[in-house]
């Protein structure tokens, strides 16, 4: 809402006008980009008046009676050009909208050049719009995207990590944050854990809101903004966790469909890219191999398959895409039986009676054609994603990693003694045996003996795995007060339901064979039984301690605020240190059985087992 109120000059689109929109260009940098690609499509900025969208540091021509929309961070360098393109007389009139708070100096750099380029009049409107943060989904925002490795797991954890260093992540996180609740217009309860960097940012955060909400006059949060919100009447609990509360997630190999395709293929800000695999045609001899071609798909919220499936159990999404191409089929068959009808001669009396009633029929079909279509092209977006998916799945035996690791974090008996998994050649890639390892040392009560360890060493490293993750997590878990009390992950382990019936049946074009059809039962993860804690006011050791913070009260430290009591309706969980796609379904899982709850996740970066692994 608040970036199509910025797209139509900063005022809210009137509905049903039937005057065309006013044709404007869009300038943004890496950061607006990134903010604008997952919410809207090109059509639609196109349905808004945007006849270009162009980045603020390519080569762009004057188009000077066009008004032009500016979206971009307030950084040196981009103030620089923007006083440039008002030298150059670039376009007609200018709305400059930057994502987060613009300085004081800044503003005045822009003036200056306005002044001196003659074009005062025609700098139209100057915005804060507070908008530094990714959505990628109505209930998920990630902070950034450009900058990612400044506010890394790694770059909170360095042990060489200066103070100043660690107070810029800090404020870097914090502006994302207060950006986040302007555009909610709620101002939130925070509450963190202790000791740690989720500490610092609730610390910062609250002060911030305070010294906003002091400044009567400038607050963001009155008027017109607060009312604006979806939760007026009741203000939403902020929780900060820490990365470090639970790092075995983050490793885990998963089974639902949203959080296999971020884990194993090239999924990015609601994109995937795929390699297209050219079929099993042989290449004759000494030709050059054929080029795969890459192709990249939106998964979005229009997407109705997706929306409907990307929490669910893989197995299921193969059997469902399957339904979804029959039914199809069925549609086209219909249409293509009622063109044959209709070629038939108009002489014939039988032919002219089943013409009148098939002209109803044809009419039905062909006004649900674009439907078809759209139907076509999400069943064979689905199909290639889905295959692909499949593809990792068996030749590194994912659902048997999967279940294993859910045995090891449920401490449940394992049917096969972990040596033997890290050791035997056709079971996965290095990266899942380090992974598989980690998730058995960081869920173990007590860490192994020195000489079981060196025997897992000597197994990892003759699989080919890199140890570099392992020094760290040693280190981490003699550090973690947790050590006495590892984080329990529930005690329910995915039973196999048998093998998969209709996807087995010839007809579908996912081959299944040997893949275990397993069925999730829902257990919370830990951050989800913290959320679960603070949410519904439960007294738990785990979360008792936790420090509380209100930015409404004006004076008072954790003590003495009267807290409130009751339970939460809505709640926001942050990670500080990286979140993933495990943890978002699992929240969202837990909150659909609550009537009429809501929860949103966010975290500072979005990150698999892959790049997690990189970072340990």
């Amino acid at each position: 809402v608040a970036l199509k109120r910025m797209l139509n000059f900063n005022v809210p689109p009137v509905k049903n006008s039937t005057g065309e929109p006013v044709w404007k260009v869009l300038i943004y940098d890496r950061f607006g980009q990134d903010i604008i690609s997952p919410l809207l499509s090109v059509k639609e900025l196109r349905d808004m008046g945007i006849t270009l969208h162009l980045l603020l540091h390519s080569d762009r021509d004057a188009i000077p009676d066009v008004p032009a929309v500016y979206f971009v961070m307030p950084t040196e360098e981009n103030i620089d050009r923007m006083c440039q393109d008002l030298r150059n007389q670039l376009y007609e009139s200018y709305y400059l909208n930057f994502i987060s708070a613009i300085s004081r100096s800044k503003l005045e750099d822009i003036a200056n050049a306005a002044i001196g380029a003659n074009a005062v009049t025609q700098v139209a409107k100057v915005f804060d719009q507070y908008l530094n943060f990714i959505t990628l989904e109505d209930d998920m925002f990630v902070l950034c995207n450009q900058n990612k490795e400044l506010v890394s797991y790694r770059a909170i954890n360095r042990p060489d990590i200066t103070d100043t260093e660690m107070e810029t992540i800090m404020d870097t996180i914090v502006d994302s944050l207060f950006c986040f609740f302007v555009t909610l217009g709620a101002i939130p309860i925070i509450r963190c854990s202790r000791g740690t960097a989720a500490e610092m940012v609730a610390v910062k955060l609250d002060k911030k809101l305070r010294e906003n909400l002091r400044d009567a006059r400038n607050s963001l949060f009155t008027g017109d903004t607060l009312g604006a919100g979806q939760f007026s009447f009741q203000r939403p609990l902020l929780v900060l966790v820490d990365r470090n509360i639970d790092l075995a997630t983050p490793l885990h190999h998963t089974w639902t469909y949203q959080a296999l395709v971020h884990d194993v293929l090239d999924f990015h800000l609601n994109r995937v890219n795929l390699e297209e695999s050219t079929g099993m045609e042989s290449t004759p001899a000494g030709a050059r191999p054929k080029k795969k071609n890459k192709k990249s798909y939106d998964l979005t919220a229009s997407d109705k398959f997706w929306q409907k499936h990307k929490g669910s159990p893989f197995p299921e999404v193969a059997e469902s895409v399957q339904q979804e191409l029959e039914s199809y089929r069925a549609q086209e068959d219909e249409v293509k039986r009622l063109k044959s009808i209709m070629g038939i001669e108009g002489e014939d009396e039988g032919a002219i009676s089943m013409l009148s009633d098939n002209t109803a029929k044809l009419t039905s079909a062909v006004s649900s054609l674009p439907e078809l279509l759209e139907k076509k092209r999400l069943i064979d977006l689905h199909t290639n994603v889905a295959t692909a998916v499949l593809e990792h799945i068996k030749s590194r035996k994912l659902d048997v990693y999967f279940e294993y690791e859910e045995k090891i974090m449920s401490k449940s008996t394992l049917d096969k003694s972990l040596l033997d998994m890290i050791s035997d050649p056709d079971a996965g890639t290095p990266e899942d045996k380090m992974r598989l390892f980690l998730i058995y040392y960081i869920s173990s009560a007590q860490a192994p003996s020195e000489i079981d360890l060196e025997q897992y060493k000597k197994a990892l490293t003759d699989a080919g795995c890199n140890l570099a993750p392992l020094s760290y997590i040693k280190q981490w878990k003699a550090f973690t007060k947790m050590a006495s009390a590892p984080t329990s992950y529930g005690n329910t382990t995915p039973k196999p339901l048998g093998l998969f019936s209709r996807v087995m049946n010839t007809g579908s074009q996912f081959v299944m064979e040997g893949v275990k059809n397993l069925v999730l039962k829902q257990q919370n993860l830990p951050v989800t039984r913290i959320l679960d804690n603070l949410m519904e006011m439960k007294s738990n050791p785990e979360t008792d301690d936790y420090r509380y913070f209100d930015p409404k009260m004006l004076r008072g430290s954790d003590s003495s605020v009267p807290r409130n009591k009751n339970p939460f309706q809505e709640a926001i969980v942050f990670v500080v240190g990286g979140g993933n796609y495990i943890e978002y379904q699992n929240l969202i899982d837990y909150i659909k059985s609550k009537q009429g709850k809501h929860v949103l996740y966010g975290c500072s970066e979005l990150f698999n087992a892959t790049q997690f692994i990189k970072q340990v």
